[in-house]
C-alpha cells in the first residue's frame, strides 16, 4: 500500500495522523512540539520488542480525525475514519487479496497444479484480485452479478486481464455456482472463506492500535456484507491483546444496509433463529448479499466483543454520505452505513459523546460516482436526498450570475 507519511521538521517521518490541527484531540503517545506532532519512543516493557515487530507490518492508510462531521452532526470531538479505500485497487480487499495471491504464487512455484484463481465478488474482491493476479502473471476468473456493482467496479478486472462472467444472478447466486466450480477445477476460492484473505485484512486493526499507540478505541464500525471484514477486525484486535501489547478490544459495530440484513435480523432476534435472505437493491452494492458465508464468524466477533449490529435504510446511509462528504471527505455508500449507524447509537446514547471511536471506509468514493450523481440530481424515487446540491444552470451574463451568487451568499449566513 502507498504511504502516506510525512516528515516532522528534523526530517523524521511521522504517521498520518500527525497531520490533525493543533487544535484537535492529541492521540495517545503523539506529543506536542512546535512545529507539529511527533511520536513518542515506545517505552520498554515486556511487549516491547512484539510491538517493533507488529509495527513492521504497518500499511499506512491515514487514520483521519473527522473533526467537523463529529462535531457539526453528531456532538463527538474523537471521531476518527480509517480510509482502507486509499490503497493500489481503491479498497479495503487489497490487503487479504495481496496475502492469499502470493501464498498461490508460492505454491504454483511448488509445482501445485493450480490453473488460477477465482472469486464471486460485488466489485472490490474482483478488482484487488485480477490486479494482484496480473502481476504475479496468474489468471483470474471473476463471477459478478450482471448490473449490478458500479462501472468504475467492473473496468478494473476488465483492465487486468481478469476472465469475467457477467452472470444473470445475485451475488449469493455468483457465490453458491464459484464455489461448485472451485471444487470441479483446480481453481483457488479467493473469497473470504478462505483465512488467507483474513490474515490479510486483520492487519487494519493492528494498523489502528499502532496509530493509536496502542491506546484501544472504545468503538469500530464496519460495513458488513458477506462479514468476513468484521471478522478480520476482530481477529487482528485479539491477536494484539493475546500479545499482550493491549489490555482489551474495542467494542465492534456491524452496520448492514436495510435492503440486506441478514445479521442485524438475527441480531435482533437474539440469536434465534438465522434466515438466510434475498438481498434487495441499495446503494452500498459492495454488501448487497442475504446469505453471507462467513455469518457464524461475524456472530462469534459481536459476541465476544460485547458488539452491536446495525442498519441503515437508503435514505439514511445516503444522506449520511452527503453529509460526509459535504466536510471533506468523498466516501462510498458502505462507508455512509456505517455513518448512519454511528449516528444512530448517538441518538440513542448508546455511544458516549467522548467515547473514541472509528468508522471503517472500506472503499474509494470515486468508484461510486453514479450514486452520488444519482442522489444530487434528485432524482431517485421515493427518497428525500435532503442535502442535495445540484449544480445551477445560468444564462453566460453577470447579472444572471450575480443574482445567483446573492441568493447562494444570503443562504450562507
Amino acid at each position: 500500500m502507498p504511504s502516506n507519511s510525512s516528515t516532522d521538521t528534523t526530517g523524521r517521518p511521522f504517521s498520518t495522523l500527525a497531520s490533525a490541527r493543533q487544535d484537535g484531540p492529541t492521540a495517545p503517545g503523539f506529543g506536542r512540539r512546535k512545529n507539529g506532532f511527533c511520536p513518542k519512543p515506545i517505552a520498554t516493557t515486556s511487549s516491547a520488542l512484539s510491538r517493533d515487530i507488529v509495527s513492521a507490518f504497518e500499511g499506512n492508510s491515514n487514520l483521519f480525525w473527522a473533526k467537523r462531521f463529529g462535531k457539526k452532526f453528531i456532538g463527538m470531538n474523537d471521531l476518527w475514519v480509517k480510509h482502507c479505500g486509499v490503497s493500489h485497487t481503491g479498497s479495503l480487499k487489497d490487503l487479504g487479496m495481496t496475502v492469499l495471491v502470493s501464498q498461490v504464487n508460492r505454491l504454483r512455484k511448488m509445482n501445485i497444479p493450480l490453473v488460477g484463481v477465482g472469486c464471486a465478488s460485488t466489485g472490490d474482491t474482483s478488482a484487488a484480485l485480477s490486479a494482484y493476479c496480473a502481476a504475479a502473471n496468474i489468471p483470474s476468473i471473476v463471477f459478478l452479478p450482471a448490473n449490478k456493482i458500479s462501472m468504475a467496479q467492473l473496468v478494473q478486472p476488465i483492465a487486468n486481464g481478469a476472465f469475467v462472467l457477467s452472470i444473470n444472478t445475485d451475488f449469493d447466486g455468483c457465490m453458491k455456482l464459484i464455489r461448485q466450480i472451485t471444487i470441479e477445477f483446480p481453481i483457488y476460492l479467493a473469497n473470504s472463506l478462505n483465512s488467507l484473505r483474513l490474515e490479510g485484512q486483520k492487519t487494519a486493526a493492528i494498523e489502528i492500535l499502532q496509530q493509536f499507540d496502542w491506546e484501544v478505541p472504545d468503538w469500530v464500525i464496519v460495513p458488513g456484507g458477506n462479514l468476513g471484514n468484521i471478522y478480520a477486525f476482530y481477529k487482528g484486535f485479539k491477536m494484539c491483546q493475546e500479545l499482550g501489547l493491549v489490555a482489551r478490544i474495542p467494542r465492534l459495530v456491524c452496520a448492514q444496509a436495510h435492503n440486506a440484513n441478514p445479521l442485524f435480523q438475527y441480531y435482533k432476534l437474539g440469536w434465534r433463529e438465522f434466515k438466510a435472505a434475498k438481498a434487495n437493491t441499495t446503494y452500498a452494492s459492495a454488501i448487497q448479499i442475504g446469505d453471507p458465508v462467513s455469518i457464524d464468524r461475524a456472530v462469534f466477533e459481536v459476541k465476544n466483543s460485547d458488539g452491536i449490529a446495525e442498519e441503515a435504510t437508503e435514505d439514511e446511509l445516503m444522506d449520511a454520505m452527503a453529509l460526509a462528504d459535504s466536510t471533506g471527505m468523498f466516501i462510498c455508500p458502505h462507508t455512509g452505513v456505517a455513518l448512519s449507524a454511528l449516528m444512530k447509537l448517538r441518538r440513542s446514547g448508546i455511544i458516549g459523546a467522548a467515547e473514541r471511536t472509528v468508522v471503517v471506509s472500506t472503499a474509494y468514493g470515486l468508484k461510486f460516482t453514479q450514486a452520488k450523481i444519482d442522489y444530487h440530481s434528485g432524482e431517485i424515487k421515493e427518497m428525500a436526498c435532503r442535502y442535495l446540491n445540484p449544480p445551477v444552470t445560468v444564462k453566460a451574463n453577470f447579472g444572471s450570475e450575480m443574482d445567483e451568487l446573492k441568493k447562494f451568499l444570503s443562504r450562507s449566513r
